[in-house]
């Protein structure tokens, strides 16, 4: 998430009438600035190199604490650890990379639209949903090689 959002983590933290202290300031500066999808370990990695005091075990609670009030979401993509990002954002699904781990966010409007007519078409709305997407890179192609056109999804 970008720290310059509609409001940031703390400010919905103190909206929900939770305690900001010092260290869990420092958590949601991290998540605010972060550009990739950190799991516990790596945010403490982060925040201890801020404030050596925050430990691990600070860092769990929080993560649980602000996930269950709905200020963080918490994703898990191939690698079994939970990853978090802020729930203050546009939605976005994304695409894991099974080579390198590596996680996309991208939008579809396409596909927002494909999803919201099948639930239509079963008389329903959706409310809410998660997308992602499980991938292998295109094998490479030698220079000059055509590559073949890609098969239409219907």
């Amino acid at each position: 998430m970008k720290a310059d959002e509609a409001s940031s983590i703390a400010e919905r933290v103190r909206a929900q009438g939770l305690r900001m202290t010092g260290q869990r300031r420092i958590i949601a500066r991290i998540l605010e600035e972060a550009a990739d999808h950190p799991d516990v370990e790596e945010l403490h990695r982060r925040a201890a190199a801020i404030d050596p005091r925050i430990a691990l075990s600070t860092v769990y609670r929080t993560v649980r604490l602000l996930s269950e009030a709905g200020i963080l979401e918490r994703h898990e993509f191939t690698d079994g650890r939970a990853r978090y990002e802020s729930a203050n954002h546009e939605h976005h699904d994304h695409l894991v990379d099974l080579q390198t781990g590596k996680v996309i966010e991208f939008h579809s409007p396409e596909i927002e639209e494909l999803q919201a007519r099948i639930a239509r078409d079963l008389g329903y709305r959706i409310t809410g949903h998660r997308l992602q997407l499980f991938c292998l890179p295109l094998e490479r192609t030698k220079p000059g090689a055509r590559r073949k056109k890609p098969p239409v999804i219907r």
